[in-house]
């Protein structure tokens, strides 16, 4: 996905919010989970996304694709790291893993997710009422294929959707 669209649509979410601080934003492969570097906030969430094998050209979807966001502000500067987790196809064989595609909706949902997020863990507010569970556009009926997902390959998928470290 295109990190020009989800750098606007943190600008748009963050001014929102009333947020004066300048906040970005960066794909960011090396982060570890549940290890944010210090002085970092983590939030992790799940999403619904697509895949398509390069190889072979199949696509499918993905009720449960892990995003981990690391995130600091620092004076007035604030910079957020994402990392997406990706699959691979389970009919090629020494498939790639892919990356995922979210429709810009669910991209939102992730970004106000995180906003909230933010407001809570740099700026000491209270989540109040946008502490609300969101609906993500999508639907997948079939079950999660953990020998082709690079989280649970990590040890790091969980049933659990989101998952927050203080």
């Amino acid at each position: 996905m295109d990190l020009q669209e989800w750098a606007s649509i943190l600008q748009n979410t963050i001014e929102e919010h009333d947020i004066e601080d300048t906040w970005s934003i960066e794909f960011d492969s090396a982060i570890i989970p549940d290890h944010p570097a210090r002085g970092w906030q983590q939030y992790i969430s799940g999403a619904f996304a697509r895949f398509m094998c390069s190889k072979c050209k199949r696509t499918w979807p993905s009720k449960r694709v892990l995003v981990v966001f690391h995130m600091r502000l620092l004076e007035d500067k604030g910079m957020v790291k994402v990392k997406r987790y990706r699959q691979e196809c389970k009919k090629c064989v020494q498939s790639t893993m892919e990356e995922p595609h979210f429709k810009t909706e669910n991209i939102e949902v992730l970004l106000e997710k995180l906003v909230v997020k933010i407001l809570v863990k740099c700026y000491y507010k209270d989540a109040g009422e946008n502490n609300n569970p969101f609906h993500l556009e999508g639907r997948s009926d079939g079950p999660h294929e953990a020998a082709h997902c690079e989280a649970c390959k990590h040890g790091i998928c969980r049933q659990v959707t989101t998952k927050e470290t203080e």
